[in-house]
């Protein structure tokens, strides 16, 4: 069994996207997962953390499962 490919692809107008890969196979089914890369300026919440959040505290506990929630929301756009 192979790995998986990983292949970074630049959308073309239409919304087209061209994969190529000498091991892909005329005739074989893949699954194809399509994955936004962010914009440079965004942080992760990793490297908020990382800064101490210094910029965001949080008053309760529930601030912060809404702020965890908005962010793993983020992750599946």
């Amino acid at each position: 069994m192979r790995s998986t490919l990983r292949k970074r692809v630049t959308v073309q107008s239409g919304g087209r996207l061209e994969i190529m890969d000498p091991e892909l196979e005329a005739g074989e089914h893949v699954v194809v997962l399509i994955s936004p890369v962010k914009p440079a300026g965004s942080r992760s919440v990793w490297q908020m953390i990382s800064e101490g959040l210094t910029d965001r505290l949080f008053q309760t506990a529930r601030d912060v499962d809404d702020y965890l929630a908005e962010e793993r929301s983020s992750w599946n756009h």
